[in-house]
């Protein structure tokens, strides 16, 4: 629930970490701005997009350039890590969970880390920052907010690897449909499991091309400590990232099996088809023509019907004859 009010508009909860302490302090929610500023230690402050009144909250504290203060505010669904004036900020991914359950769905996080605050914003609640949350509120492992921002990237990977296990479970699932009795006619789960890794995949490579760019950049650029985090962070998404390629490509070549045994069905159908039109079409041209309409017509008394039904057993069996002879049957 997001605890909202006239001092502090749009939070949904801050913590102040001291040095020294084994436990952060949560900020009273009737506390003023200027204490978020002010005091020992750093800061965590973390805010809903949904509350209108967010913006003008982010522009009053922290001394964030303009750039970082767009990052904050903004609604992109594009994952960025930028370096400017001693601050990192930026987009990730994460994936967003309702009051009673985690989902699949893809969420946003923004972000912005000084040496002395560090700022996040959702539009919707998120399942790896709240686990972030239930940690500090356990014991306090963060000496910095560069700290902080990393085990927010190791949550998402914590989760990210859960997602694959669980992503996984469903592929098995499926490949056991697929190569089973069961056959391939009906697997409505392949083609959003696939919509869900490709995009995963897509994020990660985003993600840990930005963490390496701006990990290259000089230590007096970035608060302290995050070269070192960057490297470890790339480290830790890239073996994730070998898990949902893998996983990718056992989806994609599970989707071209089911499109062979398709295809080979239906060359089966149609080799079906070929054959009865093969052996129907010598009785039709019998029966159409016999079925003219002009004078002297052979065997056109009584025992006409006899003889064309026996010209049409002919022609059949001759059908069968020409395709034995060509190998076909």
């Amino acid at each position: 629930m997001n605890l909202i009010s006239p001092e502090i508009p749009g939070i949904v909860w801050a913590y102040r970490f001291l040095p020294g302490e084994s436990r952060c302090q949560r900020i009273a929610t009737d506390a003023s701005i200027d204490s978020l500023l002010s005091g020992e230690g750093w800061v965590w402050v973390h805010l809903a997009l949904s509350d209108a009144r967010t913006p003008a909250l982010i522009e009053r504290i922290g001394n964030l350039p303009p750039l970082a203060v767009a990052t904050l505010t903004s609604h992109d669904t594009q994952a960025a890590i930028t370096v400017s004036d001693d601050i990192v900020h930026g987009t990730l991914v994460d994936f967003e969970r309702t009051f009673d359950a985690v989902t699949k769905t893809i969420g946003w996080l923004h972000f912005a880390v000084s040496d002395r605050i560090i700022i996040t914003t959702r539009l919707h609640p998120l399942r790896s920052i709240d686990r972030v949350k239930a940690a500090v509120e356990k014991s306090t492992k963060c000496a910095r907010p560069i700290d902080l921002f990393e085990m927010i990237v190791v949550e998402f990977q914590r989760t990210l690897i859960s997602l694959v296990l669980e992503l996984t479970e469903d592929l098995n699932v499926i490949e056991d449909h697929v190569y089973g009795e069961a056959g391939h006619r009906q697997q409505p789960g392949l083609a959003p499991l696939r919509r869900t890794v490709v995009r995963l995949h897509r994020h990660l490579r985003t993600i840990l091309a930005l963490l390496r760019r701006a990990g290259a950049s000089d230590e007096d650029e970035v608060p302290p400590g995050f070269i070192d985090a960057a490297e470890r962070l790339s480290d830790r998404l890239e073996a994730v990232d070998r898990d949902v390629f893998a996983l990718q490509e056992r989806a994609r070549l599970l989707h071209e099996e089911i499109d062979s045994k398709i295809s080979s069905e239906t060359n089966r159908h149609l080799y079906i088809l070929s054959l009865m039109t093969a052996f129907l079409l010598p009785p039709t041209l019998v029966t159409g023509f016999f079925g003219m309409n002009t004078g002297a017509l052979p065997f056109a008394d009584g025992t006409g019907t006899l003889y064309a039904a026996l010209f049409i057993a002919l022609s059949m069996g001759f059908a069968w004859w020409i395709l034995r002879r060509i190998g076909i049957l």
